[in-house]
């Protein structure tokens, strides 16, 4: 009999696939709403699990707007009103730059293979890839956002294909699907993240990156308050 995983273990590699030592990107983010829509752009820079700078690069109202994560602590830099702010707690659930994202999602102050325990619910095929179901329930002294969450990963290449989010009653809030999966940074990844909240019809946010690479050195003197101003 083949030995089945464990549940753990297999979120520990969708983890370390999609965060490599290091990894910077660049990507595209799609706000939709029933009556308009809105796109910008972004690049990433992120280190293991402590470390994340996000940057705004367009469009150029928000240009120049950054988040940064260094381990537990959370930064934005406004520079349209020369300002750092530095998140509580509190502002993780919130939407991040009006989207179907939360401040969370960005930076994962949390970590998925950490906060949280797992157990395999069972299998299911999505587009053709054979898929583990896999309950995440935090634990108890985690600030976590989300009261459970359930993701569908790929059995061959630890991709999240779809990944549903519920709140601490137990209602479903969002649903992730992974898609167009490609070859980037020298990985199989979902290229493409479609976010639906499940109570707001017509509404949606789609990640798209538009280039991945991993294990780039970066110093962790690169992650701080000061260059988070400076980047560009």
């Amino acid at each position: 009999m083949a030995q089945t995983p464990d549940a753990k273990e297999i979120m520990r590699k969708v983890d370390q696939k999609m965060k490599g030592l290091s990894n910077k990107s660049e990507f595209k983010m799609t706000i939709i709403r029933p009556s308009w829509t809105r796109e910008m752009t972004m690049k990433t820079w992120g280190k293991g699990d402590d470390y994340a700078l996000v940057l705004v690069t367009a469009p150029e109202r928000d240009k120049g707007t950054a988040f940064l994560k260094r381990g537990k602590e959370i930064w934005n830099w406004q520079p349209t009103i020369d300002r750092v702010i530095k998140m509580p707690p509190s502002m993780m659930s919130q939407s991040w730059l009006g989207s179907d994202f939360k401040n969370d999602d960005l930076v994962q102050q949390v970590s998925i293979v950490n906060d949280y325990s797992h157990k395999i619910l069972g299998e299911e095929t999505i587009e053709g890839r054979p898929c583990y179901i896999i309950e995440l329930i935090p634990d108890e002294d985690a600030a976590v956002v989300w009261g459970k969450i359930i993701a569908w990963i790929d059995k061959a290449e630890f991709i999240e294909l779809k990944t549903e989010f519920y709140d601490e009653d137990d209602y479903l809030i969002n649903t992730m699907y992974g898609k167009d999966v490609k070859l980037m940074g020298g990985k199989l990844l979902a290229s493409k993240m479609e976010v639906i909240p499940a109570d707001e019809e017509g509404n949606k946010t789609i990640l798209e990156y538009l280039w991945i690479e991993f294990d780039v050195p970066m110093p962790d003197s690169y992650f701080s308050v000061q260059n988070m101003k400076r980047l560009k």
